[in-house]
């Protein structure tokens, strides 16, 4: 840990030598400026060794904080800005530097009238040894050092226990009394005062429209007492989009099928710049799981596919699309949730293996995560117990179980932290899980957790009890106080690397809410949705039955239950003497409907499944495809709405497309591809297994066109 507390001292001094001053009858002007109370410095943020600044760029935009007597910090503005050296680089009013593109140095200088601060701009030729031509000139910037900015350990210094312990707890409040919480309540803002809460997650129930969202994120800022809070959301893409008003994109599995490490990097930025751009400053994603596990119920599509390399790849350009638009990204959920079968909501699910396997499947994309500066890892509710095979007992069956990755001292800071080197923030999953919530309970997990490395507990159940509880356990010495400030160091770096503070002029709301309908849904935006949408649909298997002609005279059903009036829109955009039959849910055809789909020229099946039930032969669903395939006499089409193992239920179909999820943009992709407006090259990210034992239907990679 660093040392501590030299502002706090030199403030104090400062403070008795002022008050001494001011007896004497000597101004006391300096111990504020600007008329706010208790200023004790003004720093260029770019100054902070937690701010990344690029070389090179022609401007840039200096943003400036006052450093409080009590450790807090805050964006500031309405400052006087100088340039020494203007033949090299001028500034404005606001702090927008820009090279004159002539060799040479200048400080940038602020001030508030009171203090003051300074960075340099170096602009040198960019040229090789040897190399002829007038030479470009690179401008380099060169930051202040010290003590003065090292912010962290003054804000530790000044912090009391409650408020070191608040940094570290992030509830959802979904709901109050009943209803959707799509506004700030005075309960709740109670609340974020009284606990000193660091971050909040967002969840679709309080993300409505974009001008909404703007303002609940801006009041929960508004809430926090001092240094602004981590507001977060799970929109990962595809089956798991929170925001109702933003980009639909196509989830992870459907960029595997991609291959495109270009697409996932814009729809990783495209999503980010949304967020950014309502204040919602950190993502829960990328899903860096690696799901070669068909059978899995709670990653599937949600992961980029079985193969390491495919989703270290993919995941590491998302990662980097989301930080290049300035919000955290969170790769998750450590060390691996892709080969079970338990849902950790529900259960607790086992990964068997040895490090060696680990190694080379589950833990290879996190470590790549790592190694590309991921801001933040999330854990697996998932025991491992070839790491760490000590037990509990379970509060809900009196059982032994094994610890799970999330409570568990080896596995976050013994491989985590000690053995792959991750510096950043760890976030705990949602303690309210079933596999956390049942066998541990509120309290003991959130204990559990800090002990284990976590720096953030994530939704813990009972916000006041679990308070109690982590100070109980810092006093009582099970939880040291030193362990507590390891973690919110790591919080507040994250927050002053991705500029969360409180601003002392607040942009107006009207402003926020503008920029924000500009940027949320926009026609860029759209356009990368539609590439990857169109770019992941893989045609796996095609009996000379695609694309469809689309005669206007021939007839076409589609067929199904969930989500099959969305496909059904879809193609009746591409084909109108096309009609949709959503059965109930007992799929049962009435004789009228099983007379038309005998007689249609072309017959769609829309399946949707979600676990190894919903795809199993006897299932409704899968019955009722097997009925089409043996009563239609024109050509049957199979779309796996959701998930690409679809097929494996009806593999004697004439043609089968895997579309991955279930988000407008899919459907118009799949319909456009059934006609031929472009001709499919998604290539499957997992291999699709046959019916036998080690017998494989369609290999990874497999894709078929035009």
């Amino acid at each position: 840990m660093k040392k501590r507390g030299k502002r706090g001292l030199i403030g104090m001094l400062l403070f008795f030598m002022l008050a001494g001053q001011t007896l004497a009858g000597w101004p006391s002007s300096n111990v504020q400026a600007d008329g706010k109370e208790g200023v004790d410095d003004l720093l260029i943020y770019q100054n902070l060794p937690q701010a990344e600044v690029e070389d090179g760029q022609d401007t840039i935009n200096l943003k400036a904080l006052h450093v409080y007597q009590d450790g807090h910090f805050m964006w500031t503005s309405d400052l006087e800005w100088e340039s020494t050296n203007q033949n090299v680089a001028t500034v404005d009013d606001d702090g927008t530097v820009t090279m004159t593109g002539q060799p040479g140095r200048s400080h940038i200088k602020v001030t508030d009238g009171h203090y003051t601060d300074r960075i340099s701009v170096h602009t040198k030729p960019d040229k090789k040894p040897g190399e002829k031509g007038k030479p470009d000139f690179k401008p380099t910037i060169i930051k202040q050092t010290g003590e003065r900015y090292q912010l962290v350990d003054d804000a530790l210094a000044n912090m009391s226990l409650e408020e070191k312990l608040g940094q570290m707890m992030m509830p959802d409040f979904r709901n109050w009394d009943g209803e959707n919480v799509t506004e700030m309540l005075p309960e709740i803002e109670q609340m974020v005062q009284d606990y000193h809460l660091g971050g909040v997650i967002l969840f679709r129930e309080n993300v409505v429209t974009t001008a909404q969202t703007t303002e609940l994120v801006a009041d929960y800022q508004a809430a926090s007492e001092k240094y602004g809070m981590l507001v977060t959301i799970d929109q990962e893409g595809g089956i798991v989009t929170r925001l109702q008003s933003g980009t639909d994109m196509p989830g992870n599995m459907a960029l595997g099928a991609t291959r495109s490490e270009t697409i996932s990097h814009n729809v990783g930025e495209a999503i980010g710049e949304e967020l950014n751009s309502l204040g919602i400053n950190m993502n829960l994603a990328p899903v860096m799981d690696v799901n070669n596990n068909p059978d899995n119920p709670v990653i599937g599509v949600r992961s980029f596919g079985e193969d390491p390399q495919l989703v270290s790849d993919l995941g590491v350009s998302y990662i980097e699309g989301v930080q290049d638009a300035g919000v955290a990204a969170t790769a998750k959920h450590f060390p691996g949730h892709g080969d079970t079968a338990v849902d950790s909501h529900i259960g607790l699910p086992e990964v068997p293996y040895g490090m060696e396997r680990l190694e080379e499947v589950e833990l290879y994309p996190f470590q790549q995560a790592m190694n590309a500066g991921v801001d933040a890892i999330m854990t697996a509710h998932v025991t491992f117990p070839k790491i760490d095979d000590s037990t509990a007992i379970s509060k809900k069956t009196g059982e032994e179980i094994n610890i799970p990755a999330t409570l568990s001292h080896d596995v976050l800071t013994g491989l985590m932290r000690e053995q792959m080197g991750y510096e950043g923030v760890i976030y705990t999953d949602a303690l309210n899980m079933n596999a956390i919530a049942d066998h541990f309970g509120p309290v003991d997990a959130a204990v559990r957790a800090v002990k284990a490395g976590s720096d953030i507990v994530l939704m813990p159940v009972g916000i006041s009890d679990v308070a109690e509880g982590l100070q109980e356990a810092v006093e009582t010495g099970e939880i040291s106080v030193d362990r507590i400030e390891q973690s919110v160091e790591r919080i507040l770096d994250l927050k002053l690397k991705k500029g969360v503070m409180k601003s002392e002029q607040p942009e107006p709301l009207e402003d926020k809410i503008e920029q924000a309908e500009q940027v949320v849904g926009s026609d860029e935006h759209k356009a990368v949705e539609t590439e990857a949408a169109r770019e992941s649909i893989t045609l796996v298997k095609n009996d000379q039955s695609l694309p469809i002609e689309g005669n206007p005279d021939e007839d076409i059903v589609v067929i199904g239950n969930t989500y099959v009036d969305a496909l059904g829109s879809a193609v009746k955009e591409q084909h109108e003497n096309t009609t949709i039959m959503n059965l109930g849910s007992d799929y049962a055809l009435s004789d009228e409907q099983l007379q038309h789909v005998r007689e249609a020229d072309h017959v769609i099946t829309g399946t949707y499944t979600y676990n190894v039930s919903t795809r199993s032969d006897d299932h409704p669903q899968m019955e009722m495809v097997d009925q089409v395939m043996s009563e239609a006499e024109g050509n049957v089409i199979g779309v796996g709405i959701r998930n690409p193992y679809d097929i494996m239920a009806y593999p004697d179909v004439d043609a089968y497309v895997a579309q991955y999820g279930f988000r407008d943009a899919s459907f118009e992709a799949t319909a456009a591809a059934l006609f031929g407006d472009y001709a499919p090259t998604g290539q499957l990210p997992v291999s699709i297994p046959g019916t036998g034992d080690n017998t494989t239907l369609y290999d990874f990679g497999h894709g078929l066109s035009y």
